[in-house]
């Protein structure tokens, strides 16, 4: 049975995610301006990026005043709570900048630091996902209703079809580019997206067979993570570690740890 506070927050970064969408989906310029940027020029904040973590941090304080927040674009309160939202406006930023659909919002709600609730709307795709802790994952979309999210039967690791992104900074890129070569010949194939938050859904959703990254934030990861793993999936880092900025691992279970071996063996942890 759902704890009726966790089914609270799911409801509200459910509303919250919604409405952050509605925003950036109908209220992107033609003329889109980077406001600012982040760790290269590469790597850019949009003025709707800001507006959309406004948005959410607005709505969420009206309702839970006593509650803290953790996001990308600067929101970072302790709060009295025991609650704290994980928040990414927009999770995807460059294929937003470009018109590409890949791109979400991510709103967890974390509980004494643990995640009890998530949501991650997809706006172009004309989807989204959530889970509470213990109650599944859901997705609703171009079919009717809700959905139940169960990850792939699990294939051999030589016909697993898996995605990566890659850091803004040039060096980690290419370092990042020199482990996705050597694993490709391992796999199915490889897919970047461009949004980890929808390539953890994809997990979920059976779409994937396995992700991995290194640098993640813990706003770019929180509410995926749950997803992920609500619909069946392992998730991690290192051997014997959470994901983390050193490396995060999505897949099946059986898919999970020769990935998570071959990224260890590769290096595919430091830079």
């Amino acid at each position: 049975m759902t704890d009726p506070l966790h089914a609270e927050l799911l409801e509200l970064a459910r509303e919250a995610a919604r409405r952050a969408g509605e925003l950036l989906r109908d209220g992107r310029p033609a003329d889109l301006a980077v406001a600012a940027t982040k760790s290269s020029p590469i790597d850019v904040v949009t003025e709707m990026d800001i507006a959309a973590e406004k948005l959410i941090t607005t709505l969420i304080a009206e309702r839970r005043p006593e509650d803290g927040f953790l996001g990308e674009e600067g929101a970072s309160t302790e709060g009295s709570s025991g609650i704290r939202w994980v928040i990414d406006p927009l999770d995807g930023t460059v294929n937003y900048l470009y018109g590409l659909p890949t791109w979400a919002v991510s709103i967890a709600a974390e509980q004494d630091g643990e995640t009890v609730a998530g949501a991650v709307v997809a706006p172009m795709r004309g989807e989204a996902y959530h889970a509470v802790r213990g109650g599944g994952a859901w997705a609703t979309g171009a079919w009717e209703g809700e959905r139940e999210l169960t990850c792939r039967p699990s294939p051999p690791l030589d016909q697993a079809l898996v995605s990566t992104g890659f850091n803004y900074v040039a060096d980690v890129r290419t370092h990042q580019a020199d482990v996705a070569r050597r694993i490709i010949p391992l796999l199915r194939d490889i897919r970047r997206g461009g949004s980890a938050a929808v390539d953890l859904c994809d997990v979920a959703a059976g779409r994937l067979d396995g992700y991995y990254e290194r640098g993640l934030h813990p706003w770019d990861l929180a509410a995926g993570d749950l997803i992920a793993r609500e619909a069946g999936a392992v998730t991690g880092g290192r051997p014997g570690e959470r994901p983390s900025w050193d490396l995060t691992v999505a897949a099946t279970p059986g898919v999970f740890e020769p990935l998570q071996q071959l990224l260890e063996d590769f290096g595919a942890w430091h830079d």
